[in-house]
């Protein structure tokens, strides 16, 4: 998703430039020999920019700083207890917290340590987001019998 961003922001900038450049050339080409006519002001030019560098803030940075803050305060709520789903894919409970590492109890009598940032979220959100299709299915099996 990120990267569709990206590719967006970029196709924009480069829109912005043809833009800027087709209008101060245009510009050019056009203005009467006489004076008679306005001259485009420089500032002008920035307009697309300013523009480009707004939707980038909208589309890209802002929602970030959104999810980082989620994900600041989802951390901060951690407690003994939970079960959790590193960066890295393990699934475990959380048996220990520190401000830096958190200890997770992937298998009974099996302990690791990771730092506290690694815990990507909790692991019945992981669950929802990822589409669990054998619940879907099981729920779909259900309506059909009572039909």
């Amino acid at each position: 998703m990120y990267r569709t961003f990206l590719n967006f922001a970029i196709l924009i900038s480069t829109t912005a430039i043809a833009v800027t450049l087709s209008v101060s050339t245009a510009g050019a080409q056009t203005a009467p020999s006489g004076g008679g006519g306005a001259p485009v002001s420089p500032l002008m030019n920035l307009v697309p920019f300013i523009v480009m560098l707004g939707i980038m803030y909208m589309l890209m940075i802002r929602p970030q700083m959104k999810k980082q803050k989620q994900h600041q305060a989802f951390l901060g709520g951690l407690k003994r207890g939970d079960d959790v789903l590193t960066s890295g894919g393990i699934l475990g409970r959380v048996e220990g917290l520190t401000d830096l590492f958190v200890t997770l109890e992937i298998a009974p009598g099996v302990r690791i340590k990771v730092l506290r940032t690694q815990v990507s979220s909790s692991a019945a959100m992981a669950a929802t987001s990822n589409g669990d299709n054998k619940s879907e299915a099981a729920k779909a099996e259900k309506n059909e019998g009572r039909q």
